[in-house]
């Protein structure tokens, strides 16, 4: 029974997690009519089906190097750790503060772990969060360069280039990092270790359902509130963060994207005048970022020791 409730909740939360990341993927982009949102969308959920086929790294920090979730008991902490997640996220998600769902999937399974008794490694939970806090500071170091050179020497039709090739980086990026949260709950919900096609493509499909769900409030708030934006801006946002979390892919540390592009934005906005950066709306969205983890943390710890001990009541 375990076992289907997980599987139904590994559903949701990649439904979710298009509401919350394929917007921001997306958002970038939206000033510029070379990649329509349909077509976007359609390339996302291809990469996402076909890259962990290739390379599940980042899936496995999640599932055997953050703890112990294929121990017995791992299934209900998995379970409380999404639903964790998913609640913290989806209040933000409802308040229009796109947030990091990595960051709540990390905080929800260090407390479920730690709630039902399981080994947590605090040494990797301590370095996926360096990472994490290091990706959007790259992109926003790495925005701040490539915005001066996008202006300096390309024309028109050469930013629909390079608005091309910045999305298919970040959307590579992402199916090979972020994304792979998604692969990670199916594997501790049906036990399979490495990637079976049939799996990787039922994440990406209920992706894609969550992204055009999710796409007019989480591109509203990042194509548009973070900063006063231009096409140069978008274009170089995607290249910065597409590089800064393939980055963090190839070390096998999850990062959110979600933050890579806000840092890349901020970045942008900040080397042509810090004043087309509205630092409020920005504010936000950190101050969600901040809250994202200890919340799903503090939840998922609670739950735990809740249904641990209605569990035992039961027993006894």
């Amino acid at each position: 029974m375990d076992t289907v409730v997980l599987i139904v909740v590994a559903g949701l939360f990649a439904v979710v997690a298009g509401i919350n990341d394929g917007g921001a993927l997306l958002a970038t982009g939206l000033k510029l009519p070379a990649i329509r949102p349909m077509t976007g969308i359609v390339v996302l959920t291809v990469l996402v089906a076909a890259v962990p086929l290739v390379t599940h790294q980042v899936a496995l920090t999640f599932v055997t190097r953050l703890g112990s979730y294929r121990d017995p008991g791992g299934q209900f902490a998995m379970i409380i750790a999404v639903v964790s997640a998913l609640a913290v996220v989806g209040v933000l998600s409802a308040k229009g503060r796109p947030t990091s769902l990595t960051l709540a999937v990390v905080g929800g399974l260090t407390g479920a772990g730690l709630g039902w008794g399981l080994q947590v490694s605090g040494e990797w939970v301590a370095l996926v969060l360096t990472f994490g806090l290091a990706a959007p500071f790259a992109g926003g170091l790495l925005a701040w360069v490539l915005i001066r050179v996008l202006v300096a020497t390309t024309t028109a039709r050469g930013l629909w280039r390079w608005h091309w090739a910045g999305f298919l980086l970040q959307t590579l990026a992402y199916a090979a990092n972020d994304a792979q949260k998604m692969l990670a709950v199916f594997m501790i919900a049906v036990g399979f270790t490495g990637a079976p096609v049939e799996y990787t493509a039922l994440a990406a499909v209920l992706f894609a359902a969550g992204t055009l769900y999710g796409l007019p409030k989480a591109g509203r708030t990042l194509g548009r509130e973070i900063i006063v934006s231009r096409p140069p801006h978008g274009v170089a946002a995607e290249l910065a963060a597409g590089a800064a979390v393939i980055g963090c892919a190839a070390a096998g540390m999850p990062v959110s994207m979600t933050q890579a592009i806000a840092g890349g934005l901020i970045g942008a906005g900040v080397a042509q005048g810090g004043g087309r950066v509205r630092w409020y709306a920005a504010g936000k969205i950190v101050a969600a970022w901040l809250l994202t983890l200890p919340a799903s943390g503090l939840l998922g710890w609670g739950l735990a020791l809740l249904v641990k001990g209605f569990a035992s009541v039961r027993l006894s």
